[in-house]
């Protein structure tokens, strides 16, 4: 771990942004310890070196505060885009549970996307936060072997589950980012149709999905490499297939998605973004009316 400077800590979106209806967007680490083989973090374009150290925004919660209190329209923060918020040194260094506390307290919400059981600690100022809150946990696969290949230092995919089920006991609007969906690895029918049974059963609101994956240089390179260590043959498959191209959908992207959609609707479970933005703003403005 080591500390680097930065003179923001929370960045105002692009006015079209409608990736979950956020204005803002606030990273407090660089760098990941969770080893998932896909991530796109990793890409160049983001000259994050030596990804797998964890890199800590010196300062982070003064200018935290700083950033706070000039921002002129309150909204929702989004964190979890670069980094993990909940890193295991989280655990000791508590930046996140005091980001938290901090957008709370100047009236902010937030949107937290990320696979770590550690977000259960935080249910407490969750659900203080007197704005708008939503909680995305990364599942790509219901196989917690599988999971264990291709996300190794994060809890397995079952433990993920737990975190929704604890989430909407608590009546935090949680649900699932369902991405990647790696072609030739975890694009099957069945693999959806697990998903989003338990994501029914543990009372998820609702599931994004992504039925492909990025590859950009280096999270090519590191990509390719983990296939060959893990997935013996499927990165011929990769490259006969997409070449350098950056976006790979599944080669059974139509059917998946058909399978996706018949599931969630039958279990009544939101997938289109304007319909998860608009299913986690009313359930605030819910939650707000029976304190009357």
């Amino acid at each position: 771990m080591e500390y680097i400077k930065a003179k923001t800590i929370v960045s105002n979106y692009n006015k079209n942004n409608d990736w979950f209806g956020t204005e803002y967007n606030m990273n407090i680490y660089k760098g990941c310890s969770h080893g998932c083989i896909y991530c796109d973090s990793r890409s160049s374009c983001y000259g994050i070196q030596n990804f797998d150290d964890i890199k800590v925004k010196e300062n982070t919660l003064e200018t935290l505060r700083n950033d706070l209190k000039r921002k002129i329209k309150l909204g929702v923060i989004a964190t979890g885009s670069m980094s993990d918020p909940y890193n295991p040194i989280e655990k000791d260094l508590c930046l996140t549970r005091n980001a938290l506390e901090l957008i709370s307290a100047y009236g902010f919400g937030v949107s937290i996307a990320t696979k770590s059981n550690l977000i259960l600690r935080d249910i407490d100022i969750l659900k203080e936060i007197s704005a708008p809150v939503i909680c995305k946990i990364t599942i790509t696969t219901a196989d917690d072997e599988l999971s264990k290949i291709i996300e190794p230092h994060v809890c397995v995919s079952s433990e993920r589950f737990k975190i929704i089920n604890e989430l909407a006991k608590n009546d935090i609007y949680a649900g699932i980012l369902m991405m990647p969906i790696l072609p030739f690895i975890t694009d099957s029918e069945q693999n959806i149709r697990d998903i989003v049974n338990l994501a029914h059963k543990n009372g998820a609101k609702f599931i994004y999905p992504s039925f492909g994956v990025t590859l950009r240089l280096n999270q090519r390179e590191y990509f390719y490499n983990m296939l060959d260590k893990k997935f013996v043959g499927i990165r011929q498959k990769y490259e006969k297939n997409y070449d350098n191209r950056y976006y790979c959908h599944s080669p059974n992207v139509k059917k998946l998605a058909l399978v996706f959609k018949e599931e969630c609707d039958k279990y009544g479970i939101l997938y289109n973004m304007k319909d998860i933005i608009w299913g986690y703003r009313n359930h605030f403005e819910k939650q707000q009316l029976s304190f009357f």
